[in-house]
């Protein structure tokens, strides 16, 4: 094929697009049709509506209000469509955000993620890594899982694409300037490259319509962004794509038509799919629910032999009501009595680790439930919600209870997904009488929810007849949802209240660097809305080593709260990370506490002194508005009365849980169990875990001479003498760019600080010229990378980085900017080198060049690059002059903030900063892996 070949594939477009089409090929060499490309990046050909979503709306740059696609029909290729698009010079937003629902324990996005990545890799992509311009460089990618996951690589070059799969609370806080697990100096950088330049995937929108109404409110409302034109060019906004199998109807009447298949009855492929045939019969609930539903999935399993899904509205069991727990242990029993002719069983329900989620996704990959289906054996998955997203289930046949429409879609598109068989039965079991409410001209919220099941079966049963039963294919149900609104709409969920986005609302959160602000309400609402139903949820993870600080002589720990800042910094270096969070109903989490701290008590005083004793502290809870609570074992056991058990309460809703590993409590599939007593495999204790979460701790004697102890490593001291002498420490090595702020000063080969600032200006520059900033403000960008670190001349810095040894021992003769360290806390006593900095570029000849807006943005970018100066920064420290004199300085930096952020909106101004951070961390990378100053050789 030849370029006029490629060329002859685009015969349906204009010849205007023709020839602008003919220009995208000329930069970037040679590049396929979209066919090819399509198949090079995802293993096989297109259905007809991707090719048609990309002709109509991403060939231009464009994109329609949502895709609306049954599920089975690959959603997720969305991505490699926008990949394609970029690489052909088309106007989309340079990162891709793709949001899951918390619940999806198995993603369909991080594997096409994983794979887009692998397969631009190859020799056959190589004109699209060109028209990517990522050369010879990987996509950027960061996932929910594996050796991707939250690895921030999207954040490294802002002018390349990047792919990051997230959930609705780990992308909904990190725009919302608060980021769960992300320090209060990150969360601008995370804000400001999440919220410009980039486009949301959310999928399946319709099951969490306050968060798909906040990325419209973003998008959409001109009060949140410049106003005026040429800024509004520079900053581009956030563009929201739901991807839903079942659009609300709400979601038709936006500005911009949504995306259908209407026009595809001439594809067959899609065709197989939506006809896909799947026989929905209703049968009543009998005595024994756990009992009834095990019996008719082990009787589909193994009369073919075939794969079966039975998905339970509840985890738990309950009288009257099937449940996962009650059916999988059913199962268990009769799998017992069959012995050779028992089908596989295999749970998937939601709470558990990365670790335990790739587990469980091997084992349905084995079984057949996702991928490849060879050789069908006898099996049976028990799923809750957690089955219902994300996950590209594909059984043979179903079991159910009736729940909400929306829900009852969800689940049957987990069944003859890509329509192989000639039929697969769905068993829907469900009571036979409604329950009435006790005032019928006004029932409650909770009755009315109790409802929607025998109002989604109402609907169902409006589904063509197929034998004795009712044709629930996608294309039978998609019918249903245009010609009965009303009737799916009344069965259908409805959207919980949420909370409206103002202006004030995000500026308050922009407020990054005050620890706590009377205006700034927690975000959930505006992720969530208020649903009354919904738990509240908390967030484990268990760890080998904790802060916990101990004085020779004494059994009982000292109060962490005397050593406040030296545990927040612990958890700096060594954050929470995705991979090892596990989520939970808050309700669930205090009973298992109180039942995991009394047995490891009761173990403990029978014959193990390696447990925790009673006055131990084994739980920190991360993410209140004091910073942290830590716990005792006793505490955690028994609450001295109601008033400590509410604060324990408050303190866990919502927030992180750091667990001492020996409470145990994991069960063998990877959930809370209270009576599981296997021991746990820590992130920060596993070496290839620690590759991704990116340090390792361990524990080192009082007589180590930190020979085997590297400067960028922090210390916390975990045992102390009488003169506060540290006899032992818990040591945190980061891996890769990790350590905290000031540990991106510590290097192995010190950089002089003239080298470094002229690295930082130089990449500046480079990153404007790739976004094709106007001159002034590359000139702006690149001036700020040429200033940032001025303060870094002070004595006070040199000294208590060690300056003077470094350039002894490597023959340099100017101030540095990177030493080999150790800092000395004391003698920096505080001083932010970015106020020095700022003092030193506001009489810079340069600077007074400028026009007044310009040298506000450069003095702000200066003052902000460690993510502070928003509107506050510390002074503490600072020689340049008295107390007056820098509490002016201080005072500028307050109104300068406020003025640019009123210009260039809240995230406009955070990408402002994000781009100097990203220039400033590259050069950084670059001399460390250069070896550093050339002026040392």
């Amino acid at each position: 094929m030849n370029h006029q070949r490629a060329l002859l594939d685009l015969g349906h477009l204009s010849r205007s697009n023709v020839r602008a089409f003919s220009r995208s090929l000329q930069p970037s060499g040679f590049l396929m049709s979209f066919e090819a490309n399509f198949h090079t990046l995802t293993g096989h050909s297109p259905f007809s509506w991707q090719r048609r979503l990309y002709d109509d709306f991403f060939a231009h740059g464009k994109t329609p209000s949502a895709v609306d696609v049954p599920t089975g029909l690959g959603k997720t290729s969305v991505m490699a469509l926008w990949l394609i698009a970029r690489a052909h010079g088309a106007p989309l937003p340079r990162r891709l955000v793709y949001v899951v629902d918390r619940r999806a324990v198995v993603d369909q996005a991080t594997r096409e993620a994983e794979k887009l990545r692998d397969n631009l890799a190859s020799d056959e992509a190589a004109a699209l890594r060109e028209g990517l311009r990522l050369g010879n460089g990987r996509l950027p990618i960061s996932t929910l899982r594996g050796q991707f996951a939250d690895n921030r690589a999207w954040l490294d070059d802002p002018t390349a694409p990047a792919i990051v799969v997230g959930t609705v609370d780990m992308i909904g806080s990190r725009l919302l300037f608060e980021g769960y697990g992300v320090s209060r100096k990150m969360r601008p950088y995370h804000a400001g490259f999440l919220g410009v330049d980039t486009l949301v995937l959310l999928d399946e929108a319709h099951l969490v319509p306050p968060f798909a109404h906040l990325l419209r409110a973003i998008e959409t409302d001109a009060a949140l962004w410049p106003k005026d034109e040429d800024d509004a060019r520079l900053v581009r906004r956030l563009v929201l794509l739901p991807l839903s199998a079942t659009l609300r109807a709400d979601a038709r009447r936006l500005d911009r038509a949504p995306f259908t298949l209407e026009d595809e009855r001439e594809d067959k492929a899609v065709q197989k799919r939506l006809r896909a045939a799947k026989r929905l019969v209703f049968r009543e609930l009998a005595a024994d629910p756990d009992g009834q539903l095990a019996q008719a999935a082990f009787d589909l399993a193994t009369k073919e032999p075939a794969r079966v899904v039975v998905f339970c509205d509840r985890r738990e069991k309950k009288k009257g009501e099937p449940s996962a727990d009650g059916v999988r242990e059913a199962l268990g029993k009769l799998a017992k009595k069959a012995e050779a002719a028992a089908p596989e069983i295999e749970t998937l329900t939601g709470g558990r680790r990365m670790r335990e989620r790739e587990a469980t996704e091997k084992r349905l990959t084995e079984l057949g439930f996702i991928g490849a289906r060879g050789e069908t054996k006898p099996a049976v998955l028990v799923a809750t919600s957690a089955g219902e997203v994300g996950v590209d289930l594909d059984a043979d046949h179903m079991i159910s209870d009736l729940v909400a429409f929306e829900r009852m879609a969800q689940r049957l598109g987990r069944v003859n997904r890509r329509g192989e068989r000639a039929s697969s039965e769905v068993l829907v079991f469900c009571h036979a009488d409604e329950p009435a409410p006790k005032n019928p001209k006004e029932p409650t919220a909770e009755e009315e929810r109790a409802r929607l099941p025998f109002r989604a079966r109402e609907a169902l049963e409006y589904l063509p007849k197929l034998g004795d039963g009712f044709d629930a294919s996608p294309g039978a149900l998609r019918v249903l949802a245009r010609q009965s609104t009303d009737r799916v709409t009344k069965a259908t969920t409805p959207e919980p209240l949420r909370p409206a986005l103002t202006r004030a609302l995000v500026d308050a959160w922009s407020l990054t660097s005050l620890e706590t602000h009377e205006g700034r309400p927690e975000i959930a609402p505006w992720l969530r809305g208020w649903i009354e139903e919904e738990e509240p949820q908390t967030t484990l993870l268990w760890r080998r080593w904790l802060p916990v600080r101990r004085a020779v002589g004494e059994d009982k720990p000292r109060d962490p709260r005397r050593y406040a800042a030296e545990v927040d910094k612990f958890f700096e270096v060594a954050p929470p990370h995705a991979s090892e969070l596990l989520e939970a109903e808050t309700r669930r989490v205090l009973d298992w506490l109180r039942a995991r701290a009394t047995a490891t008590q009761n173990v403990r005083r029978k014959d193990d002194d390696d447990l925790p004793a009673d006055n131990d502290i084994v739980c920190f809870a991360l993410g209140g508005r004091d910073g942290f609570t830590a716990y005792s074992l006793s505490e955690l056991a028994k609450p001295r009365d109601k008033r400590q058990m509410e604060a324990l309460e408050r303190d866990i809703i919502g927030h992180t849980l750091v667990l001492d590993a020996r409470l145990r409590g994991l069960s063998d599939f990877g959930a809370l169990g209270k009576d599981a007593d296997t021991p746990i495999i820590c992130a920060d204790d596993d070496s290839e875990w620690s590759e991704i979460i990116g340090f390792r701790v361990r524990a080192q004697t009082g007589d180590d001479d930190g020979a085997t102890t590297r400067p960028r490593d922090y210390r916390f001291p975990k045992m102390v003498d009488g003169d506060g002498e540290a006899r032992e420490s818990l040591v945190v090595e980061p891996l890769g760019g990790g350590g905290g702020e000031d540990a991106r000063s510590i290097r192995t080969t010190p950089q002089t600080l003239d080298v470094h600032q002229a690295c930082v200006e130089t990449t500046a520059h480079a990153i404007a010229a790739a976004l094709a900033l106007p001159p002034h403000y590359s000139e702006a960008l690149s001036l700020a990378g040429r200033l940032h670190d001025e303060g870094k001349r002070a004595d006070r810095w040199q000294r208590a980085f060690n300056a003077a040894r470094d350039r002894r021992d490597f023959g340099l003769d100017s101030e540095l900017a990177k030493t080999r360290g150790p800092i000395h806390q004391p003698t920096l006593d505080g001083y932010r080198h970015e106020f020095g900095s700022l003092g030193r570029a506001e009489t810079d000849e340069t600077i007074r060049l400028l026009s007044e807006e310009h040298r506000d943005l450069v003095l702000h970018l200066v003052a902000a690059h460690h993510g502070r100066a928003r509107p506050v920064i510390e002074t503490r420290g600072c020689d340049d002059g008295p107390p007056s004199v820098l509490e002016e300085r201080a005072r500028r930096v307050a109104l300068r903030f406020a003025r640019l952020q009123k210009r260039w909106g809240p995230w406009g101004l955070a990408w402002w900063e994000a781009l100097l951070r990203a220039a400033d961390q590259k050069a950084s990378r670059e001399n460390e892996a250069g070896g550093g100053d050339a002026s040392a050789r």
